[in-house]
């Protein structure tokens, strides 16, 4: 499962016949505090995610067991829409010593 940010949509006229009626997103790959990684998916929502949204991604098998994604050509899924992440003291406490260097 990944965490990333709704940063666009894909309009496709011409495509599997399976994939009709189904919003496709580009999705950006973030850090638990919230800054870009590297790469782009496009993914499926099931979920009725919004621009700029935190959300839940999975991708491969797991995007195929997705509500509304059974039996469908897809390998990224949006799953969840996210409230807010939280990490325990020590984690939080390495990425403060990582952003002093």
């Amino acid at each position: 499962m990944l965490l990333a940010r709704i940063v666009g949509t894909v309009v496709s006229t011409r495509k599997d016949p399976r994939l009709e009626g189904k919003k496709l997103l580009i999705v950006k790959p973030i850090s638990p505090q919230g800054t870009d990684e590297s790469g782009y998916l496009i993914a499926v929502d099931t979920v009725a995610a919004g621009f700029r949204e935190t959300v839940l991604v999975v991708s491969g098998s797991s995007a195929r067991m997705a509500a509304e994604c059974k039996d469908r050509p897809v390998d990224a899924a949006i799953v969840g829409i996210v409230d807010s992440v939280n990490l325990d003291s020590v984690h939080e406490a390495e990425l403060a010593a990582a952003k002093k260097k």
